[in-house]
Parts: structure tokens; C-alpha cells; sequence
């Protein structure tokens, strides 16, 4: 059985980053997603971003390509583009021009900083996003500089993810209403909104606005990583007093009296300095020996190359190979609908598109003549 979303048909002007990672939520769970990419632009057939997506290419600033894409969001539920605000007003193709054709259409749109604001128009980056909505500043350790998780909490948890939440959202209230809307998505408000529990513990007086200082962010013993013998890591996560009781008992500290106060921030950075030498004195093989798969809250921490060969994710099939590229499986899982293994997407269906649109194949070759389409 298809996908949850099969049925839904999604237009995708052709972006960068946070764009595409929603184009691939929505396909790997059953949407159509046709991608409008410039004429003759490189498919990457190694990116897992762009799996499972058609392909058009097609010149947005010319008066046909413009007219293309409105006959695509005609018969489309949603279209969703990445571009500075006021771009695709310009090009023709905004919110009122494509509702004048589609009025139940869902309109995405994904900036850094939003649709407005005083930051609006300027370029930015994961990193600029992250650190203007407050997340920067907290990762890192104490007396460091703060880190950038990647791009993690900007382009694709702050982003992309909440373009695919926002749209199947507004999809759901199209379906029930036949009105459209617009999604203004910012990183900036998703990378805040990803902050929410530590505002809360902010709140109520038990988080620190300094880094590396608090129960989640490395200033405790019971919440890091750690190196063993062999220059490998492992992560420990004993919050909770029995799972804390059981890290004791399985490093062979339970008597040890230093380590009774778990919760005195005061004794931390002793307590760290004792696990970061008792951890050094095995392998990490000999450390999962002892406490994976228990209660300790544990797990080695794997590279890329090791996830995909963990028992776990081999059992689960987190990982899957796709025309010769390891990648994520799509997620979540369905109990009533299978997601497809992922296809990669390695050229432009053109011609098959044009045809569903109905173009004979005379406007097909005037509109290739043209450079219009390709």
C-alpha cells in the first residue's frame, strides 16, 4: 500500500537545504512531489534530498514558464518554495496569482528569518538563524565558544520538518474547508520552538542561560560522552535515580560516597573527572559489553559508517541502500500504510509531465525550442 499522503500532489519550486528535506518527508510518506528546477540544472542522484521526486525543468522568469507552472498548482494541493520573500510575486507566481487559479491550494513558504521583520531580506545561514533565536547560545561546553549542531536545529528540525508539519496541517484544514492558505515558515521560530522545554525550565528556576553549566547540555556527569580506552566514545544518560543507581553499580561505584549527591551541581565537574578516567580504563566493545541493552541509559556512539551495521538499526532497517547510496529510511512507520523503499531521483521527467498537462507534442517542441522547458 502507498504511503498516509498518497493522493496529494505537491509542487516543488526547486530550493536548497531545508526545501527539499520537506519535499523528501512528504514523498517518502505517498505525496507527488513534481520538482520545477531551472532548465538543464544537475540532478544529484546520490542526494537522499531529492528521492523520490519528479522532475521538470522549466524557466520561471519567461511568460510560458510562468504559465507552466500555473497549469501545474491547477491541478495540484500544495506548492512550496524557499526563496527570499517577494521573489515569486515577481516572478508571477505568489500566493494571489497561484489562489486565483487554485483557491484550496496550500501555499508553503520557507525563509531563515520569515516573510517579515527587520532581518527579512537579508542572507543568512543555519548558523545566523540558530544563534538570532536563542538555541546557539546554549550548545556548547562551559567556558567554550557555542557550537553549531551542523545544521540540525535550523535548516532541517526548525525548518524543514515544520514546512511538512505546517503543510500537512493546512492540507487537512484545506480538505475539511476547500480554503487555502500560506505558511509563513521561519527558522528563527522553528529553532525557538524547538527551545520550548527549556524556556519551561528556564521558567521554573532549574536551567542556567550559560552553557555546559546544566543537567542536558554536558555540565553534568550523568548526561555526556565520554572516551574509553580504545579513542572511541560512549554516551550516558542515568537521569532518573534508578537508571543513575544501575551506571553506579555497573562501573562499580555504588560505594562510593562522592557520587550519593547526583543532583548537587556544585559536585559535578569532580564526579565528571572521575567517570572521564574510569571510562578510559576499558574499550568501548568492553563497555557495551557490560551495559548495553540495560537500564544505564546507554548506547556507543557509532559514527556514520558504524550505524547502519548496529543490530538495532539493522533490525529496525533504519538505514537502507538505494540505487548504491546508504541513507535514512523513511520515518515514522505506519501501522495501516508501507512508505516504499526510496527512489532516487536521477532525471527530468519532462515529457511525461508535460503530456499530463495535456501539451501536445508541437507545444512540447516549441516550448524546448524556446529554452523554456527542458
Amino acid at each position: 500500500m502507498a504511503g498516509p499522503l498518497n493522493g496529494i500532489r505537491v509542487i516543488e519550486l526547486a530550493g536548497i537545504g531545508p526545501g527539499p528535506f520537506a519535499g523528501m518527508m512528504l514523498a517518502d510518506h505517498g505525496a507527488e512531489v513534481i520538482r520545477v528546477d531551472r532548465p538543464g540544472a544537475r540532478i544529484d542522484a546520490r542526494d537522499p534530498l531529492l528521492r523520490g521526486r519528479r522532475v521538470i525543468g522549466v524557466d520561471l522568469k519567461s511568460a510560458e514558464g510562468r504559465a507552466l507552472v500555473l497549469d501545474l498548482v491547477k491541478g495540484a494541493d500544495a506548492l512550496f518554495e524557499g526563496f527570499r520573500p517577494g521573489v515569486t510575486e515577481r516572478l508571477g507566481l505568489g500566493p494571489a496569482e497561484c489562489h486565483a487559479v487554485n483557491p484550496a491550494l496550500v501555499y508553503g513558504r520557507m525563509t531563515g528569518w520569515g516573510q517579515f521583520g527587520p532581518y527579512a531580506q537579508a542572507a543568512g545561514h543555519d548558523i545566523n538563524y540558530i544563534a538570532l533565536a536563542g538555541a546557539l547560545h546554549a550548545y556548547g561546553r562551559a567556558g567554550e565558544k557555542p557550537t553549531p549542531p551542523i545544521n540540525m536545529v535550523g535548516d532541517f528540525g526548525g525548518g524543514g520538518m515544520m514546512l511538512a508539519f505546517g503543510m500537512v496541517a493546512a492540507l487537512l484544514h484545506a480538505k475539511a474547508t476547500g480554503q487555502g492558505q500560506v505558511i509563513d515558515c521561519a527558522m528563527t521560530d522553528g529553532a525557538a520552538t524547538l527551545m520550548a522545554m527549556i524556556w519551561g525550565f528556564r521558567a521554573n528556576g532549574i536551567w542556567q542561560d550559560r552553557r555546559g553549566v546544566n543537567l542536558l547540555d554536558t555540565g553534568s556527569h550523568m548526561y555526556d560522552a565520554y572516551e574509553t580506552a580504545d579513542g572511541k566514545w560512549i554516551s550516558i544518560g542515568s537521569l532518573e535515580p534508578q537508571f543513575y543507581a544501575l551506571l553506579l553499580e555497573k562501573t562499580g561505584l555504588k560505594d562510593d560516597p562522592d557520587f550519593a549527591a547526583q543532583m548537587d551541581s556544585a559536585r559535578w565537574p569532580a564526579l565528571k573527572a572521575k567517570l572521564t578516567a574510569l571510562f578510559r580504563t576499558k574499550t568501548r566493545e568492553e563497555w557495551c559489553d557490560l551495559m548495553e541493552m540495560t537500564d544505564v541509559c546507554f548506547a556507543p556512539v557509532l559514527s556514520m559508517e558504524e550505524a547502519p551495521n548496529h543490530p538495532h538499526n539493522a533490525a529496525r532497517q533504519t538505514f537502507v541502500e538505494a540505487d548504491g547510496v546508504m541513507q535514512p529510511a523513511p520515518a515514522p512507520r505506519y501501522s495501516a500504510t508501507v512508505t516504499d523503499r526510496p527512489r532516487m531521483t536521477k532525471a527530468a521527467d519532462t515529457d511525461a509531465i508535460l503530456a499530463e498537462l495535456g501539451y501536445g507534442a508541437t507545444r512540447v517542441q516549441a516550448l524546448k525550442a524556446a529554452g523554456t522547458v527542458r
